[in-house]
């Protein structure tokens, strides 16, 4: 199983790659700006990133390629989660009210990503940006308090984006939400 993490320029990108490690994924770290062809995986994640996304949607790179032609299962974490939501039809910008530290995630749809958790759980959050409008044929999975698209999911293809941290320790259940979506490229 390969997976491999796009750089979008996040803090904790490297927290992405080693947790995919940890858990027995065959990992790496590439640019944004590597080509499709040079891309042999199972699965990507598109990593949050220091993009403000309603200002510099160019500094994400390829992403919007991979998005459309990978063929693969993609899960968008922060900014990739956002970029996401705008490269199929929805909106991002300015959160309402940005969240930094400890929030409280409500699962409203189990569905992949959230099998076997609880339907509330503790989240590491970094965003002064957010998913404002989700795109067609997108479903919401869970929001908090102030996010109201904290996870989303294609209705018909394996895309996941997450506005929290899963690859931080204060988030609860990270690991297993890793897990999840290695389940998902597994079963594709």
């Amino acid at each position: 199983m390969k997976i491999y993490v796009i750089d979008n320029g996040g803090q904790w990108t490297h927290r992405e790659w080693r947790v995919l490690r940890d858990i027995g994924v065959d990992t790496k770290i590439i640019p944004n700006t590597t080509p499709l062809e040079e891309i042999d995986a199972d699965g990507l994640v598109l990593s949050g990133g220091a993009p403000r996304i309603g200002l510099e949607v160019d500094k994400m790179g390829r992403s919007g390629e991979y998005l459309e032609k990978a063929g693969i299962p993609i899960l968008g974490i922060c900014v990739g989660h956002q970029f996401m939501a705008i490269f199929f039809g929805g909106k991002a910008g300015a959160s309402g009210i940005p969240e930094f530290g400890k929030a409280t995630i409500i699962v409203d749809e189990e569905d992949d990503l959230f099998v076997g958790l609880p339907r509330k759980f503790e989240a590491w959050e970094s965003h002064s940006d957010e998913v404002s409008e989700v795109p067609p044929d997108f479903i919401v999975l869970a929001h908090s308090e102030n996010c109201q698209v904290q996870s989303m999911k294609h209705a018909k293809k394996p895309f996941y984006g997450i506005q929290f941290h899963p690859e931080v320790e204060h988030t609860e259940h990270g690991y297993e939400i890793f897990r999840n979506f290695i389940n998902v490229c597994e079963e594709e």
